[in-house]
C-alpha cells in the first residue's frame, strides 16, 4: 500500500494543495518535507504527538524530515484558533523550550547520519531587515485574503493586532527559505495550519516559479469534536516528569469507547488489518482495545519497559483493585503523621488529588473518594501509619488512582 493511501485509510488527511501531485511525489521521490513546532512550553504534548508520528511514518518510507523550531515565529505566536493573543515569551524561555523539544523529538525521530534535520527559524527571521522583508515578501500578500483566512477569524472577533498579522508572512517565508536551502517541497501540519501553508506554497511559486505542496492532517479530537489531550491536571505531556508514564497510559486507557479505533489508526503503527479485528469488539470487550491502544502509544513515547510497568499497574487496579508499585506514588513523611495517622484531606492535597481543602471536601461529599475498598464519607477520616507502611491506594472517581506509602 502506498503511503498516501495509508494516510487516507487511517483517516489522517484533511486537505492537500494538489492531492494527485502529492501522492505521486511520495511514491516516486525521496521527498524533503517539514513540520513546524513553536516552543510554547518546555515539553511537547499529546497535540504534537500525531505530527511526530507522521514524521516518523514518512521517514520510515525514505523521506527526509525537517523539524523547524520557532525561535523566530515563537516571538509572535501563532494566532490560529486562538481567541486571545498568546502570551509573549522571552528569548531565553524560547531557546530553553527548543532544547527540550529537540531532546524529546530525537528519541522519536532518527537523526543519525543526517536522516533528519533540526533547524531554528530564529536563525534567519531574527536577522531580517524589516523594510527589506516588506519589499521582498510583503508585496506578495493580500490583506483582504489574509483576513478571510480561517486562522484569523476567531482573533478578529476580539481584535487582531498587526503584531499577529505578521505570523503568516513569517511561516510562509520559512517554506521559501527551506525550499531554497534544502530543496524542501512539502509542508505538513495540522488542519488549523491550512491558511499558513497555502501562504508558503504561493510565496515559493511567486518568488521561484516552483511547485511545492502542502498537506494537512486532521486534528486529534474526540467523537464530540473537542481536542484531546487535556485532563483535570492540564495538558497530557510527553515529558515523564510532567505526566508520568502511568498517567499517560491511563489517559489512553480511559478515552471514550467511540474514540478507540480512530486513535489506533492515527497514533500507532498497528497494521490496519489488526485494528480491524479490534474494531469488531463490543461492550466490555472494548476495554481490551483500550488497553492495547494505551500500551502501544505509551511504548512509542516512553519505551517498552515503561509501557509494561503501566500495563501491569493498570491490570492490578482494574482487575482486583490491588495496589501496584508502578502507579503514581507519594511518600508520607513521619512529620505529617505524628507517628499515628494522617487526615484524608491532607493526604489528598499531598498527592494532588485535590487543589484545595474545599475541593477535597466537595469530592468526599459527592462520594468521589475511596480508600482501598471503602468509600470515604467523613471529613475526619484518617489513614493510619500501619496502613501506610503497607501502602494505601486512594481512588478519585473511577479512573484516578494514587498510592501512598510511609517514608522510610
Amino acid at each position: 500500500m502506498g503511503l498516501y493511501k495509508e494516510f487516507l485509510d487511517r483517516g489522517m488527511i484533511a486537505q492537500a494543495t494538489d492531492a494527485e501531485a502529492v501522492e505521486k511525489l511520495l511514491e516516486t521521490e525521496k521527498v524533503t518535507f517539514y513540520i513546524g513546532f513553536d516552543p510554547t512550553a518546555d515539553s511537547l504534548h499529546v497535540g504534537h504527538f500525531m505530527q511526530m508520528k507522521i514524521m516518523a511514518h514518512m521517514q520510515q518510507h525514505g523521506h527526509h524530515p525537517i523539524a523547524i523550531f520557532g525561535g523566530g515565529t515563537g516571538m509572535i505566536g501563532d494566532p490560529s484558533g486562538k481567541s486571545d493573543m498568546r502570551k509573549m515569551m522571552t528569548p531565553e524561555t524560547i531557546n530553553h523550550n527548543i532544547e527540550c523539544f529537540k531532546k524529546q523529538m530525537s528519541k522519536f525521530i532518527d537523526i543519525s547520519d543526517g536522516k533528519a534535520t533540526f533547524v531554528n527559524n530564529g536563525d534567519w527571521l531574527l536577522k531580517l531587515n524589516y523594510i527589506d522583508f516588506l519589499r521582498e515578501i510583503g508585496v506578495h500578500f493580500s490583506v483582504n485574503r489574509m483576513l478571510a483566512a480561517e486562522c484569523y477569524k476567531s482573533r478578529l472577533e476580539k481584535g487582531l493586532t498587526f503584531f499577529e498579522l505578521n505570523y503568516m508572512l513569517m511561516q510562509s517565508y520559512d517554506f521559501y527559505k527551506l525550499y531554497k536551502d534544502y530543496g524542501c517541497k512539502l509542508q505538513l501540519g495540522g488542519a488549523d495550519q491550512w491558511s499558513n501553508i497555502i501562504g508558503g506554497v504561493e510565496l515559493v511559486r511567486r518568488k521561484e516559479g516552483a511547485e511545492v505542496y502542502g498537506l494537512t492532517f486532521n486534528l486529534l479530537t474526540n467523537s464530540e469534536g473537542k481536542k484531546m489531550g487535556k485532563t483535570e491536571k492540564g495538558a497530557v505531556w510527553l515529558d515523564p516528569e510532567k505526566t508520568s508514564p502511568y498517567e499517560f497510559f491511563q489517559y489512553w486507557r480511559n478515552i471514550g469507547d467511540a474514540d478507540v479505533i480512530k486513535c489506533m489508526k492515527l497514533l500507532t503503527f498497528m497494521p490496519l488489518e489488526e485494528i480491524a479485528e479490534y474494531e469488531k469488539l463490543t461492550d466490555s470487550g472494548i476495554n481490551k482495545a483500550k488497553e492495547k491502544l494505551a500500551y502501544e502509544v505509551t511504548k512509542l513515547i516512553h519505551g517498552e519497559d515503561e509501557a509494561e510497568k503501566a500495563l501491569s499497574a493498570a491490570k492490578a487496579v482494574f482487575g482486583a483493585g490491588a495496589a501496584s508499585e508502578n502507579m503514581p506514588t507519594t511518600e508520607v513523611g513521619k512529620e505529617l503523621t505524628d507517628g499515628k495517622s494522617i487526615n484524608i484531606i491532607d493526604l489528598m492535597l499531598l498527592g494532588k488529588l485535590a487543589a484545595s481543602k474545599g475541593e477535597a471536601r466537595r469530592l468526599i461529599t459527592q462520594g468521589g473518594i475511596t480508600v482501598g475498598d471503602s468509600k470515604v464519607s467523613d471529613f475526619d477520616y484518617s489513614v493510619g501509619i500501619d496502613e501506610l507502611k503497607e501502602g494505601v491506594v486512594v481512588r478519585k472517581g473511577k479512573k484516578v488512582f494514587h498510592r501512598f506509602i510511609a517514608a522510610e
